[in-house]
């Protein structure tokens, strides 16, 4: 993490104020949280619209923050004590993030896209580690607050960072990137998250490319090169002054499997180019293609071959990602339920038909979210798309995911359909079809906490 003098905080955070009492004093670490302040951090308050972290500043130096932030327009704030006057503190801490990001001598790698980039940023994280100190983006860190502050969580002999950049909106991308100055990034594809808020899928496309703002000359752009609305931009720019690699199914891309098997607990693949095969301790063809870009950014750090399956052997992966837990009654339970969209929900529902040596399968999929006016129709059609030869029942959760269930009556007998608008119903109703030897998918946007249902049939909560 940071480790700096207050007076050298200052000059990098941009501080307006005499701070020359206090110039010696040694900072560790940063932290927004009042609660979970640390000794020696800097503390960051945020002035938002219902709480103003302003007030806990006193507390946070008082808990061991040796010093803090304070934004210029707030009044009244508190003499003796280590105090940074900012113009604004966000402000000040991306500031802060980009300035100790250009005093370290590390590698940058930036992953973005619409879906997979957390599996993604996991798997180059682990193959980079083979033989680089690596810093990855923890949790969901990912936005113009996670990404500063995972920057500032760098040691001073990190070697190599592995970034996820996500957005909100139009130009965070961009943001985050300029922050970053990456040397490496991977683009995981366009999908159709974030319609509500970028109207079309090029609009996605032109937010996901703003990750090349920040990419420093000569840099890498890793992308999935199945997808037109990348590859249609990337390979036109005559004038570029980044060198491209594209991964995907189609041969007409540098990098591409030969061939995947799926296995209950592992899949295994062969690369193009690449004599040896493959296992990722994860399921399906699209963690394959996360484990194929992952590859190309270690090849692009110089990763020896050789050291390739060590890292895919010890991936370690966040939570709710393809997680196969066991049940209450000896199922097994797919937890992916930290986010969704037609494109990665489809690929669970493909993934789970392709696995064999289960009894009943069972898709448990709830509303996903941010899909814009449309919405209702991309849920009906991907339940008109749901396979009874692969799945055997499906329940759903929402207002949106009724809409899954009335599509999925168009080939499913109503007495294997369920819709529910409470988890404990839900619930209740799915424990009476589950049994040992069962495949249970669960899948939803994030706001909808699907996990929950999947840690009431493992006994997790």
């Amino acid at each position: 993490m940071i480790k700096r003098t207050l007076a050298q905080i200052y000059e990098m955070a941009g501080g307006l104020n005499d701070i020359r009492e206090f110039q010696s004093a040694e900072i560790s670490g940063v932290s927004i949280d009042s609660r979970s302040v640390g000794a020696g951090n800097l503390f960051v308050p945020f002035k938002g619209e219902n709480v103003d972290g302003h007030q806990y500043v006193e507390k946070a130096i008082s808990q061991g923050a040796a010093a803090a932030l304070w934004q210029q327009d707030v009044p009244n704030p508190p003499s003796g004590l280590p105090i940074i006057v900012v113009e604004n503190t966000l402000t000040a801490l991306q500031q802060l993030s980009y300035n100790y990001r250009n005093q370290l001598s590390l590698k940058i790698v930036g992953i973005t896209g619409s879906n997979g980039k957390t599996t993604t940023k996991d798997m180059t994280a682990s193959l980079l580690g083979t033989a680089y100190k690596v810093h990855k983006t923890k949790g969901n860190f990912n936005n113009h607050i996670g990404l500063p502050l995972t920057m500032l969580g760098m040691d001073e002999d990190t070697e190599v960072a592995v970034l996820e950049m996500g957005m909100s909106g139009r130009g965070e991308i961009e943001l985050l990137s300029k922050l970053a100055r990456p040397n490496v990034v991977i683009i995981t594809n366009i999908g159709e998250a974030h319609l509500l808020d970028l109207g079309s899928r090029e609009g996605i496309a032109e937010a996901k490319l703003e990750i090349m703002s920040g990419l420093q000359n000569g840099g890498k752009v890793i992308y999935h090169g199945d997808e037109p609305l990348l590859r249609d931009k990337l390979e036109d720019d005559g004038d570029r002054l980044f060198q491209t690699i594209s991964f995907g199914k189609g041969e007409n891309n540098d990098l591409y499997p030969v061939s995947i098997q799926t296995e209950q607990d592992h899949t295994v693949f062969k690369l193009n180019g690449y004599a040896e095969e493959f296992s990722i301790p994860v399921l399906g063809t699209h963690n394959v293609l996360n484990a194929i870009a992952a590859i190309a950014a270690a090849r692009a750090l110089n990763i020896d071959e050789a050291l390739l399956q060590s890292g895919l052997n010890n991936i370690q992966l966040t939570s709710m990602r393809m997680e196969m837990v066991e049940g209450l009654s000896g199922e097994k339970i797919i937890n992916d339920a930290y986010n969704a969209s037609p494109t990665s929900m489809k690929a669970a529902i493909d993934l789970v038909g392709e696995l064999t040596g289960f009894g009943q399968k069972i898709a448990v999929l709830a509303d996903m979210l941010e899909l814009g006016p449309e919405e209702e129709q991309f849920h009906y059609k991907l339940g008109e798309e749901i396979n009874p030869a692969h799945i055997n029942k499906v329940f759903t959760f929402g207002r949106l995911g009724r809409f899954i269930a009335e599509g999925a009556k168009k080939r499913f007998s109503a007495d294997n359909v369920f819709a529910f608008d409470e988890k404990s119903e839900l619930v209740d109703e799915l424990k009476k079809h589950v049994s040992a030897g069962d495949l249970v998918l669960v899948k939803g946007s994030r706001g909808m906490k699907l996990e929950e249902v999947a840690h009431k049939l493992s006994g997790q909560s």
